[in-house]
């Protein structure tokens, strides 16, 4: 069995899944056959003339049917080969595929937030119906029936994710109770984009097993509590080596010369995060600093220590792109647009 996914929908954010037989085991996505659906009921082809294709791009482990079944990441095409327009996988790999990218290996550690909800009410598991919980303090990766809630989920999911192949880090419980983190990576080139949305879908399975709803929202709630991000951690060979701390300033200068393009493409929303409030910077404002969580972007002390390593773009929201943003990256940083 194989299952195929097309990781978006008209929506941008949603995630779409279908499933077929094989006649054996397939571990090499070129050698799967292309497939269709109905973008009509999508979002993203007229009904006069729906059919989308489908190419396998790269392949996973299906941790829910487990054995030799497979979980396949595709992109959508039209009929005549042309990338549909919610396809961004596929400007991904034109900027992954360019050789100056390609000799910077850039690495990317995604730090994926997202806030789990009651499904009928729409409101974050463990807070009382149309009720706040206590203050924010002591949820921030806690321990308790009373200040951590979901984590069976956030585990079931973790579990999954090392099956599935994905190099998932690690996982917290964030800030505002109900809001949890995963991190995949580190991750080389268009590779992070591909395991993000499949951890993403596996998420959203597993959420629908336990009847919770999953919400990529960037300010869930509004008031006093934070927000969801996906930060991300980033560094190229360059930035790895002997004197990489100085290529690290070039490139957050060019980031900052490109802000407002960038915070365009980050995510929905993200004018209601990124506030200057709970540890954001303004939306409007483009700063950097060392172990500055309030920063746009933040470098590590250990960075700076050793004059070499990696920096965190703080900027994008949770319901971002991870092709846009991995490529935008690159694209800015390495190849200088």
């Amino acid at each position: 069995m194989c299952k195929i996914i097309d990781r978006i929908g008209g929506s941008g954010i949603d995630i779409r899944s279908k499933a077929r037989t094989l006649s054996g085991p397939i571990k090499d996505p070129s050698k799967l056959p292309k497939w269709n659906y109905d973008g009509s009921s999508t979002g993203q082809a007229p009904g006069e003339d729906s059919e989308v294709i489908l190419y396998p791009q790269a392949v996973f482990r299906d941790p829910f049917r487990r054995g030799n079944n497979i979980i396949v990441m595709c992109d959508a095409y039209t009929p005549a080969g042309e990338p549909i327009p919610t396809n961004k996988r596929h400007c991904a790999a034109k900027v992954f595929s360019h050789p100056d990218v390609v000799s910077e290996e850039p690495w990317y550690g995604i730090e994926q937030e997202y806030t789990l909800l009651q499904k009928d009410v729409k409101w974050p598991v463990g807070w009382p119906t149309g009720g706040y919980p206590g203050p924010q303090g002591p949820y921030y990766c806690g321990v308790g029936a009373d200040k951590a809630f979901g984590r069976d989920i956030v585990d079931a999911h973790y579990k999954a994710c090392l099956f599935a192949g994905i190099n998932i880090s690690g996982v917290n419980g964030e800030v505002m109770p109900g809001q949890w983190e995963f991190q995949v990576g580190p991750a080389v080139g268009i590779s992070a984009g591909d395991e993000l949305w499949i951890a993403r879908y596996i998420l959203e399975r597993i959420t629908e097993i336990a009847g919770v709803a999953l919400s990529f929202d960037p300010k869930p709630i509004q008031g006093d509590w934070n927000g969801a991000g996906a930060h991300c951690n980033y560094s190229t060979k360059s930035m790895r080596k002997e004197g990489g701390y100085e290529i690290i300033k070039m490139a957050i200068e060019k980031l900052a010369n490109k802000h407002k393009e960038h915070i365009a493409a980050y995510g929905e929303g993200n004018e209601r995060r990124l506030t200057g409030k709970h540890e954001t910077a303004d939306i409007n404002t483009f700063k950097w600093g060392v172990a500055n969580r309030g920063a746009s972007v933040r470098v590590g002390r250990d960075t700076e220590k050793e004059g070499k390593g990696y920096f965190e773009d703080r900027r994008p929201a949770s319901n971002m792109d991870p092709y846009i943003v991995t490529s935008m990256i690159a694209e800015t940083t390495i190849l200088g647009k």
